[in-house]
């Protein structure tokens, strides 16, 4: 492949990744069409998401081809839970309930990091190279359209306080998928795994989309 793996993978997901990003769940929260709650439920799914991805990390860590992808400084799960104490109260976890849409991606994620690394570095970099882009303009919505303080509880999951330079570790992050330990058909499995990825979200955003919707109310059930 002459062209930068990087590249490849970026263009090759465009479809999945625009689906995904103008949901009409992601479209009504963006646009300020849906309440508080919505926000509290979409971030209760993520949690779900991100304990499988990092739950994982220990036990890839020497991996030579998801290994250097595991990087402290974008782990999310403590921010994540620091957000729901503050959406949902000190009892946040008793009420917490994946959808099924997200039980199958935590469950599609956990089965690559046992046994495909490489299909776990597409999951990887679908989700934290979004946090770190697109998922700037989710806290700064969030941040106007709810109230929460600039980078603050609510909105911590969206701030990288260990990365001081995100356009910089964005350029070393892409340099890492074009160096990934992966001959070109590997590399074809990887970028088929980041559209099915995109997909597993676009499931999760159109059963938060039913759930969220008029005259819906309380907490999600699996």
């Amino acid at each position: 492949m002459d062209t930068p793996f990087s590249t490849l993978i970026r263009v090759a997901s465009h479809e999945q990744h625009t689906e995904a990003e103008t949901s009409t769940f992601m479209s009504d929260l963006l646009g300020g069409r849906l309440g508080v709650d919505a926000y509290a439920r979409y971030t209760e799914q993520l949690w779900f998401v991100y304990r499988a991805l990092e739950d994982a990390a220990d036990s890839l860590r020497d991996d030579p081809v998801a290994g250097p992808f595991i990087q402290p400084e974008l782990f999310r799960t403590p921010e994540l839970e620091r957000d729901l104490a503050h959406l949902r109260g000190a009892d946040w976890r008793d009420g917490l309930r994946p959808l099924p849409a997200t039980t199958a991606y935590a469950e599609r994620v956990a089965e690559c990091a046992r046994s495909w690394p490489a299909g776990y570095v597409a999951h990887h970099y679908t989700r934290y190279l979004g946090d770190l882009s697109g998922g700037q303009i989710i806290r700064d919505k969030a941040e106007r359209t709810w109230g929460f303080a600039r980078k603050g509880d609510g909105v911590r999951f969206y701030v990288f306080e260990g990365i001081a330079n995100p356009a910089a570790f964005k350029r070393g992050y892409r340099e890492l998928l074009d160096r990934v330990n992966a001959d070109d058909l590997e590399k074809q499995r990887i970028i088929d795994e980041c559209k099915r990825a995109f997909d597993f979200n676009g499931a999760v955003f159109r059963e938060l989309g039913a759930a969220c919707g008029p005259g819906r109310t309380g907490p999600l059930s699996a």
